[in-house]
């Protein structure tokens, strides 16, 4: 089953990052913000008319990531943690 993308998420429910496909530069500049792989993330907003999405990285970063490049951002539904 094909990872879904970060643009189509659901707001509030976390992800995780499996991959991402853009450019090395792109990618680069992403994981300094704390999008890479392996990283958890939730999407608090979604623009109208296709605009940006509000995303919160689990290091507490909150930003806006066009809708363009979250397209391009393979993510999966976060691991839930186990009830003790």
């Amino acid at each position: 089953m094909e990872a879904a993308v970060l643009a189509g998420a659901s707001r509030l429910r976390p992800v995780t990052i499996e991959r991402i496909d853009l450019d090395r530069e792109a990618g680069a500049w992403l994981a300094a913000v704390g999008l890479h792989e392996g990283a958890q993330v939730v999407v608090l907003r979604q623009a109208a008319l296709g605009g940006p999405l509000h995303v919160r990285t689990s290091d507490g970063g909150e930003f806006a990531v066009a809708r363009e490049i979250a397209s391009k951002i393979r993510v999966r539904p976060a691991a839930e943690p186990q009830k003790t």
